[in-house]
């Protein structure tokens, strides 16, 4: 395998319109992970009808910040829906970590043990925090494909535009690092 490999950890995929495949029609992928071996990333612009309380409801553990109870749970991707992953800000070195969690280069903080929302319940945990069901996977080169497709744009990430945009800007937030007004980018050439 060659050393220019291109690693799109702790970029944001951002889908391009007319994007043939509808789970990700205008979505914008966190990528916790991308490897030789395939690629790992969360959409965080698709809330679903579920509020952060009536998902720990669901696992009997209660929920006592407002602030937090009312955020909204996300769709991540397609693989593994039943599964709560929490993309977070990194912990501090004094605070313990949980017993899975990703920590991405230069990024966040993705992890998938109950022991997170435990501590969110106790009113400790991370911060700033993302959650979603399900998640976002490519195979090996299948990404890179998609991409040489013009399927996705790609930027280095930025966590306000995941933690402290308003939901319906990220996409436009986004597209914006790239200096890319979203009103210039036509579903096919020569369609208005």
């Amino acid at each position: 395998m060659s050393s220019d490999r291109i690693n799109l950890t702790n970029q944001f995929l951002i889908a391009m319109p007319g994007m043939a495949d509808d789970t990700f029609a205008g979505s914008v992928v966190y990528l916790c992970e991308h490897t030789e071996k395939g690629a790992l990333g969360l959409v965080i612009n698709k809330p679903i009808d579920i509020k952060l309380k009536n998902l720990f409801e669901r696992i009997e553990l209660s929920l006592d910040s407002p602030e937090l109870a009312e955020q909204p749970v996300y769709f991540g991707g397609p693989v593994q829906t039943e599964r709560g992953f929490v993309l977070h800000e990194r912990l501090g070195d004094a605070e313990r970590p949980y017993n899975s969690t990703l920590s991405i280069p230069g990024g966040l903080e993705m992890t998938t043990s109950k022991d997170v929302l435990e501590a969110l319940s106790q009113g400790a945990g991370p911060k700033k925090l993302l959650v979603t069901l399900g998640y976002s996977g490519w195979g090996a080169g299948q990404l890179e494909d998609e991409i040489g497709r013009n399927g996705w744009l790609t930027v280095d990430a930025q966590r306000e535009i995941i933690f402290d945009t308003p939901v319906e800007q990220r996409y436009d937030r986004a597209l914006s690092l790239l200096g890319i007004d979203p009103r210039m980018l036509s579903q096919e050439a020569g369609h208005a």
